[in-house]
């Protein structure tokens, strides 16, 4: 085992036969493959688990003639190079956002406009989404491509049109023959999120049975086709899906016209193989390393396609560091902030949903003040959140454009200013002395905006009290206020899946 990093579990005493701390690039792991040589032979190395970082080391060992275990460096590159991948799903006929690969801010002005702002813009071989972001016209895109890199290190960056609609996922593992799917994933949050930021649900509750099989049609295919041997996560945009609603209030989401696109494929195991591991019963890790030493789907028991849905829900849901950073901003969007995940799990939807939100310190009471800074494209979208906020008892606070909104409703609000020091009580006063217990602050493509927040946002990270920059979460997070009193059915992770059998 080589790990740069002493704290994870992976580097427990007892976790390998030997552990090396040394740093995770090409000279490091490359003097331990040395020191593991016997008779001249290196051991191959596995890189499907050490997130990107480990598949980008796969290309240089690649190239120094070293064994990689499972899927070969050819499809990882595949995976992993935008560019490279475009052309794939479209000899597939696969259908993916529209966009280009890009090597100058003029060719990337030029397909913006043919695609249509928004756009996401990232670079190939990204960690945690990092470099990657939405913008909203040309200045951002030029502001954008003169602080990234990699286009004038002659990389190319892809430009895509942003879609905003529902995102699912999936964990695969393929041997060559067979794409084994054991659940689908839905998320809460749209598409724009980063998959590990957002509230996750399995089984995917929101999604018809057409969604269901092109999703798992598209995996297979692109499974086998890529030459995958082990793991790879699929991340899908469904055109036309609707923000979050609860599955139980709301069935007909059932009857929406929607069309599948994916987004990208990982090639790689994700953090939600420990989450669908523990909710389906499948040894996801197990199987993938069996396959990846030779072994078949078919020798270790298991068939192709979508594992059997199991009678349980499960909500992932992320935990947020960033009170221990000092003077950070964070906010839901392409790059992954979330340092880890609890789980919410129950036979009911909205038990679970309100478990793994009380775990994850993003749970909402009764009678609570509730400070909102709503962009003005999401206040339309806003007033059915502020009215069940007004139901639940909750007090409402509101700079000066969302409170007129609010009062136009005939909701009582108070209203606050967004400039700190110009005039009291200012958003600050009312986070720093306790008058609210959560804050609502959604944010448009505006840098000014984007900045003018960053003081709110940071006030409640540093008070520790919930802050929602997404609708669809604080949407779900109001939907569990209604149940809070409820009395939840407690049991052990092994008794809730030995149950739905």
């Amino acid at each position: 085992m080589i790990n740069s990093n002493p704290e994870t579990v992976s580097t427990d005493f007892d976790t390998s036969d030997r552990l090396y701390f040394e740093p995770l690039d090409e000279e490091g792991v490359r003097d331990v493959l040395d020191n593991e040589t016997y008779n001249g032979q290196p051991p191959p190395s596995v890189v499907q688990f050490g997130g990107q970082t480990a598949i980008n080391l796969s290309q240089v060992l690649a190239n120094a003639g070293l064994p990689v275990l499972g899927s070969s460096a050819e499809t990882i590159d595949l995976a992993s190079d935008r560019y490279k991948f475009e052309e794939f799903l479209s000899r597939l006929g696969i259908p993916q956002p529209p966009g280009a690969a890009v090597a100058s801010v003029a060719e990337a002005i030029q397909i913006a406009q043919n695609i249509g702002y928004p756009v996401v813009v990232r670079p190939s071989y990204v960690l945690g989404g990092r470099a990657m972001e939405i913008v909203q016209n040309a200045s951002e895109l030029i502001r954008y491509l003169t602080n990234v890199t990699v286009v004038s290190e002659g990389r190319r960056v892809l430009v895509d049109h942003y879609m905003e609609g529902k995102e699912c996922e999936v964990d695969a593992i393929c041997d060559g023959e067979r794409v084994l799917i054991p659940g689908l994933i839905e998320h809460i949050e749209r598409a724009g999120v980063h998959s590990g930021d957002s509230l996750a649900i399995y089984p995917g509750l929101n999604l018809s049975e057409v969604e269901v099989e092109t999703i798992v049609d598209y995996t297979t295919r692109i499974g086998l086709a890529m030459g995958v041997k082990g793991l790879m996560n699929i991340q899908f945009v469904i055109q036309g899906g609707s923000a979050y609603r609860s599955p139980q209030v709301h069935p007909e989401r059932y009857n929406e016209e929607t069309s599948v696109y994916v987004l990208e494929v990982n090639p790689r195991g994700s953090r939600t193989i420990p989450f669908l591991s523990k909710v389906t019963d499948v040894p996801i890790a197990n199987i993938a390393t069996r396959v990846m030493l030779g072994e078949s789907l078919a020798n270790q028991g298991y068939e192709g396609g979508l594992w059997p849905r199991q009678n349980l829900v499960g909500v992932k849901a992320p935990v947020f560091s960033m009170g221990k950073l000092v003077g950070v901003d964070w906010f839901l969007g392409p790059e992954m902030k979330s340092t880890g995940e609890v789980l919410g799990l129950d036979q009911d939807f909205s038990k679970a949903l309100a478990k793994a939100l009380i775990a994850s310190d993003l749970g909402l009471k009764s009678g609570i003040g509730v400070l909102l800074s709503i962009a003005d494209q999401h206040k339309p979208e806003a007033l059915s959140i502020i009215r069940e906020l007004h139901r639940a008892g909750c007090a409402l606070y509101a700079t000066e454009g969302t409170a007129a909104l609010i009062e136009s409703t005939g909701i009582p609000v108070t209203t606050v200013t967004k400039l700190i020091g110009e005039g009291h009580p200012d958003v600050l006063d009312i986070i720093s002395d306790g008058t609210v217990s959560a804050v609502v602050n959604t944010l448009s493509g505006d840098t000014s905006v984007l900045r003018d927040g960053f003081y709110i946002r940071r006030a409640a990270v540093e008070r520790r009290i919930p802050c929602f920059t997404s609708l669809d979460t604080v949407r779900a997070a109001v939907e569990s206020l209604m149940i809070q009193n409820a009395n939840f059915n407690i049991q052990t992770v092994r008794e809730y899946v030995s149950n739905t059998t």
